[in-house]
């Protein structure tokens, strides 16, 4: 009972720490070459991938969620870029750390970022056409046909809804999944054992 209770304070305090550190680099993005201007880049997603990998899957997307939700009196889109942000943020952080739970090791790392940064691609193809782009031109009157136009801006190959999302959206996950995965893989060299430290005190396997 008293490990059972320890465990759980581990996780919360864990949630708590990665909550606000992914809060803080959030407000720090950047936009990227050849990119459509409204997608910004930022490192957020590495304290929240950290703590999938550290504290289970179910408690990244918690971190995810709570991030999005401290970000969200800020929002500048209504809500729908944080949205946006919390679904792809989740199914990235929840592929990669399902994966790890079977393979905690280094090479585990890179192999669930990897195939995160692949699902996390694919699905945002469905999301961004289906979801993101009808939202922004319902809530915001943000036309796509506006979006593409200012897309085709920075980058001539976008010249309609699908290429957005080809050259524009994928790209950028890609790229997104990608950093976060190597930066992630690097930090966690050092705090291998840490790591491992606290998923055992967290009741994971190690």
């Amino acid at each position: 009972m008293e490990s059972k209770r320890k465990s759980v304070l581990i996780r919360l305090a864990g949630t708590a720490i990665l909550t606000a550190m992914a809060s803080a680099l959030m407000y720090y993005e950047m936009p990227l070459p050849f990119m459509p201007p409204f997608l910004k880049f930022d490192f957020s997603e590495i304290p929240v991938l950290m703590g999938s990998f550290a504290l289970g899957p179910v408690f990244g997307v918690i971190i995810e969620l709570l991030k999005n939700l401290i970000h969200l009196p800020m929002s500048q889109t209504a809500g729908i870029g944080e949205m946006s942000n919390f679904i792809t943020g989740s199914i990235y952080v929840l592929t990669a750390g399902l994966i790890y739970n079977k393979m905690h090791s280094k090479p585990g790392i890179i192999v669930s970022s990897a195939v995160a940064t692949i699902v996390l691609a694919l699905v945002g193809i469905p999301l961004n056409a289906y979801v993101t782009l009808p939202l922004y031109a319902t809530v915001l009157g943000f036309s796509t046909e506006a979006i593409v136009g200012m897309s085709q801006a920075v980058n001539p190959l976008i010249t309609s809804k699908w290429s957005l999302i080809m050259w524009g959206f994928v790209p950028f996950n890609l790229f997104k999944g990608i950093v976060v995965g190597i930066i992630t893989f690097l930090v966690s060299l050092p705090l291998s054992r840490p790591l491992k430290a606290i998923r055992r005190k967290a009741g994971l396997k190690v």
